[in-house]
Parts: C-alpha cells; sequence; structure tokens
C-alpha cells in the first residue's frame, strides 16, 4: 500500500505548505472584468494578500479593505463596511465587487451576508456584490478560490435552455496557462468561458496609462450565461469538504453535465483533456451523459497539436537516461501535485515524497487515479509544513525538489536543486509566465528537470566537462 503519512497531534506549524482562504478569493475575483477583491477585515490582511499575489505576478493588485479597528472588533464593522463599499464606488466604479471576510470577522461572529443584503437593498448605486466566508482558520488558499468561484456562479449564472458553449474551471494555474487552455480549446472549434481568467488581468501589457481596473478577465455577461452551458470541465479542483466549488453549483442549481479531470500536465493527463474536448465535438451526447472519453473516438488531434505531442515524446526519448531512476519531492497546492506525480512519473522520476498543505483527505486517491504505478511507492502528506516534508525528504533521500518558492530554505539545506513551480514563487522573475499544462507546458518542465540536473553532475565533476 502507498504509505499515507499518520497525522501527528500538531505542536506547531512551521512554514505551512499553504497560504490563506481569503488570498485564494482575492486571485480569484481578480480574474473577473472589472471586479474588485473587498475584504472585510482588518487592513493588515489586504496589505498582505497584495504583497503575496503583487510579488509572483509582478502587476499590481489593489485589494479593497473595510479596516476593522479596535472598536470595529467590538461593537462590529457595519460602519466600516458601508463606508469602503462607498468608497471603493467613487474611487473605482467597477462592475462587482468581491467581499470576503477575514479570520477577525469571522471570529466575532460578524453577519456578513446579512450586512450586504441590506446594504445592497439600500444603495441603489452599488454594482453586483458576491460575497463569500473565508476565514483562513477553516480553509487554504486552494478552498478560498475554489470558494469564491462557487459562490460568484451561485450569486450570478442564470438557467434557461442550454447553448453551445463550454464552461471550463481550471484549478490555481499560471496565466501563461490560462492564455493555452484558450488556445487548446479552439484549437478543437470549441467556444468556452473561462472562470477565473488572469491572465490578462494578471499578466498584462505595459501601457501608458495606469489602470485602477485593468483590462480582462472573464466578461461578467459571460459569467451570467453559465448556468446555460453546454457542459462543464473542471481541471482540478480538490477542496475541503464543504466548500462548493463552480462544478458542484453548476451541478446541482443548473443540473450541468460536469466532467472533472486532473490539471492536463505531461503526455497522458493531457491526452485525458483533448481526448475529452474531441468526443464533446463529434459525440456530446456520450460526453454529457458522463460517459469516460475514448481516444481516437472523438475529433481527431489537430495537426498542431499532435506534432507538440510528437516533439515532447522525442525529448523523453533524448533525456530519459539523464532522469531514469532519479528521485523527487513534490509539493505544493493538491491538483498540482497531483498533475506533477503522474508527469515525474512518467518521464523516469521517482516522486518518493508528495506533499499538499490542502485539507481535502483526497490526495493520496487522486495520485493514483493519475499514475495507478505509484501504488506502494509514494510517502504522501497533507495538510502539512516544511518541518515534515524535511523530515520525509532525509529519510527518502530525493535528487532534487519540485515545488514553489516556500520551499527553497529545506532545498538549501538538504543542498538539492529546486525546481520552482506553482505558487508564490516569490525569488525568481516570471513565475506567472511559467508553463505547467499541456504538451507544451510538460516540454518546458522537462526541460528544466534534465538541464537542472545536468547542471549540478557538470558543476560536482572534477573535470568540468562540457559537453553532454
Amino acid at each position: 500500500m502507498t504509505k499515507l503519512a499518520k497525522p501527528q497531534a500538531p505542536v506547531s506549524t512551521t512554514n505551512a505548505c499553504r497560504m490563506c482562504m481569503p488570498l485564494g478569493a482575492c486571485l480569484a475575483f481578480a480574474g473577473m472584468e472589472r471586479t474588485l477583491p473587498f475584504l472585510h477585515g482588518s487592513q493588515g490582511c489586504s496589505t498582505y494578500m497584495r504583497r503575496y499575489l503583487i510579488s509572483h505576478f509582478n502587476e499590481p493588485l489593489d485589494i479593497a479593505s473595510s479596516s476593522f479597528g479596535e472598536a470595529s472588533t467590538i461593537f462590529g464593522g457595519e460602519g466600516n463596511l458601508r463606508a469602503g463599499l462607498a468608497n471603493v464606488q467613487a474611487v473605482y466604479q467597477p462592475d462587482l465587487i468581491g467581499v470576503a471576510t477575514t479570520c477577525l470577522t469571522e471570529t466575532i461572529g460578524e453577519d456578513t451576508a446579512r450586512l450586504l443584503r441590506q446594504i445592497a437593498g439600500e444603495d441603489g448605486d452599488l454594482p453586483a456584490l458576491v460575497f463569500v466566508p473565508t476565514p483562513s482558520f477553516a480553509g487554504t488558499h486552494t478552498d478560498g478560490y475554489q470558494a469564491a468561484i462557487g459562490a460568484t456562479i451561485a450569486a450570478l449564472a442564470e438557467g434557461g435552455p442550454r447553448g453551445e458553449r463550454l464552461a471550463l474551471l481550471p484549478g490555481i494555474v499560471s496565466a501563461a496557462d490560462l492564455r493555452h487552455l484558450r488556445e487548446l480549446v479552439a484549437a478543437f472549434g470549441i467556444e468556452a468561458t473561462l472562470l477565473p481568467d488572469y491572465s490578462d488581468t494578471l499578466d498584462g501589457p505595459a501601457t501608458a496609462d495606469y489602470h485602477k481596473l485593468p483590462p480582462g478577465g472573464t466578461p461578467l455577461e459571460a459569467i451570467r450565461a453559465l448556468g446555460r452551458s453546454a457542459a462543464a470541465i473542471a481541471l482540478g479542483g480538490l477542496a475541503a469538504p464543504g466548500v462548493k466549488t463552480g462544478a458542484t453549483v453548476l451541478e446541482e442549481r443548473f443540473a450541468t453535465p460536469v466532467m472533472r479531470l486532473p490539471l492536463p500536465i505531461g503526455v497522458r493527463l493531457t491526452d485525458r483533456f483533448l481526448d475529452a474536448l474531441g468526443e464533446l465535438v463529434v459525440q456530446p451526447s456520450r460526453l454529457l451523459a458522463g460517459g469516460t472519453p475514448a481516444p481516437q473516438e472523438g475529433k481527431p488531434l489537430p495537426e498542431s497539436l499532435a506534432a507538440e505531442r510528437g516533439r515532447l515524446i522525442d525529448a523523453y526519448v533524448d533525456g530519459h537516461k539523464y532522469l531514469s531512476g532519479k528521485r523527487a519531492v513534490v509539493f505544493g497546492d493538491d491538483d498540482l501535485v497531483v498533475g506533477l506525480a503522474a508527469f515525474l512519473a512518467e518521464i523516469g522520476v521517482q516522486p518518493v515524497v508528495c506533499a499538499g498543505g490542502g485539507r481535502t483527505g483526497k490526495l493520496r486517491e487522486a495520485i493514483l487515479d493519475a499514475a495507478p504505478e505509484l501504488e506502494g511507492r509514494i510517502t504522501v502528506l497533507e495538510d502539512t509544513d516544511f518541518e515534515r516534508i524535511g523530515a520525509a525528504a532525509e529519510e527518502a533521500a530525493p535528487d532534487l525538489f519540485v515545488g514553489h518558492s516556500k520551499g527553497y530554505h529545506l532545498a538549501r539545506r538538504l543542498e538539492l536543486p529546486l525546481i520552482r513551480v506553482g505558487l508564490p514563487i516569490h525569488d525568481r522573475l516570471g513565475g506567472q509566465r511559467i508553463a505547467h499544462l499541456g504538451y507544451r507546458g510538460a516540454q518546458q518542465l522537462f526541460d528544466r528537470i534534465v538541464n537542472t540536473l545536468l547542471e549540478r553532475a557538470q558543476d560536482a565533476s572534477p573535470v568540468g566537462y562540457s559537453y553532454m
């Protein structure tokens, strides 16, 4: 059996392998057109979220706050909420305000949902409001991200006769990945609504004028039409029990057929995603009825993608001798860990430790579904921190780490290379442009891994060879 580390009585958390729930909600809202994230809580929380997201995406991001103080903590924050919303409307004039809570307002029991209904009923000048409760003690940033998408669909989506558009709900991926997902769907001639889409709002071009609300994001009209989607594909979407994801809301409220797939990283998981798109074109009734897509039963792989797939497999052959038998520790968001574990296994790298900060209870199951050959060969850590990851890594004797910047100090201590992927990446430029998805993303990851190991061997060589 695959080893699942036994939960230990927590004494403390040392460098948690996750971030806080409202941060994920802010990221999701940042991917919606003319939408401003708003935190009902202290000013420090919004400053922390902005700092973390700005240092990863290298783009300005405004997050409003109701700026709780001592008096608000004791007597309630209704006045702060009213004033904050009015200020946001006057300064930014958004089309949507995404309101999330913080630990402080949740701890004092503030009935934020009731206050927002009351304020919206009294102030006709306010834009649409979406509310999602996101106390950090109840979940992780991935939970907040998924909950914000679910709350937005629940608040805005409208039912009616089914159209022909696909709802595509990605997990937390890079801006480059979001752009590539649009390309993959378009290659099959499918019209899709991607929610959220921060590929422009958090990775836009330089402009002469500063935009308080940057252009881009999923149009609100497209979000309203999601209830009439022909079908939905959720990529990843692992969340803690009780979190209503966008896919769940579409299923329960609009009876939308939903297919849940892992993030398409590597050949086989990308094949699964593209097979689903191909069958959606040729045999939509089978897919919409919950059927499993079968290779070569749908629209053939477009020539450009077939060429990318072929080049990737050729690269696997070229680089296999440098990777075979290597051992890796993988950490990060649960969805990303699943895809990376399957990818590493197919290129000959053994993911000896797979660690996530999520509280889904489904990480091991998802990894083995994506890569059944890993049964009995991996240690899985859930709801973990880097103290436990470090202990597991020392026992597993890996050759490299694959994860985000929060693991840098561990990699430095063990004198092992770190392949930076996911969120957050704070100590390198271009984290928002790292590609993970599709054959193209796998090609870039593969080259980075091989070259990192070659560089390590080269630097350690007494002769410093200059030829592979």
